[in-house]
């Protein structure tokens, strides 16, 4: 397996896993989430792989063949009233292939990801997981990642 930044012809890897992480979202929230449905247009998804404030990392197999990707986002306030001016790397999204769990493919690309941001100079990682999502809090809490806030609702 290799890690390295996604280029054009992983698009329809990338494309399968999007699905995969919809429906884990469209069956824990289907009051949220649609099913069946694209995130993003390819035009939308060719722009962010080209994007270098967005990379995507994907790990890739031996035949070439996308086995799970990172959506990275480069954060940062500057000069705002209350925040200091630290660099954030936001995980926007992080799949791996649901044929492959447990082969800590996952990992290795969280540590591709946290490893890449110590290099850059980001101050810390952060990311959003669903409530619902029970696996990926548990594999989130094993990497070592702690609440940072926690976002609530009421249903009307």
């Amino acid at each position: 397996m290799i890690i390295r930044r996604a280029g054009l012809e992983d698009m329809a890897g990338i494309n399968k896993l999007l699905k995969q992480v919809l429906m884990v979202h469209h069956n824990g929230r289907p009051d949220l989430f649609k099913a069946n449905v694209k995130k993003y247009t390819d035009e939308e998804l060719g722009a962010i792989i080209r994007d270098d404030a967005r990379p995507i990392f994907v790990a890739v197999d031996d035949g070439g063949a996308v086995t799970g990707y990172a959506f990275c986002v480069y954060q940062q306030c500057v000069n705002n009233n209350i925040l200091t001016d630290v660099k954030t790397l936001y995980i926007d999204d992080l799949c791996v292939d649901e044929s492959l769990r447990g082969q800590h493919i996952g990992k290795q690309l969280y540590d591709y990801v946290i490893a890449f941001a110590k290099e850059q100079g980001f101050y810390n990682v952060t990311l959003n997981v669903w409530s619902c999502n029970e696996g990926a809090m548990k594999f989130y809490e094993k990497c070592g990642l702690k609440p940072q806030k926690v976002g609530m609702e009421l249903i009307l």
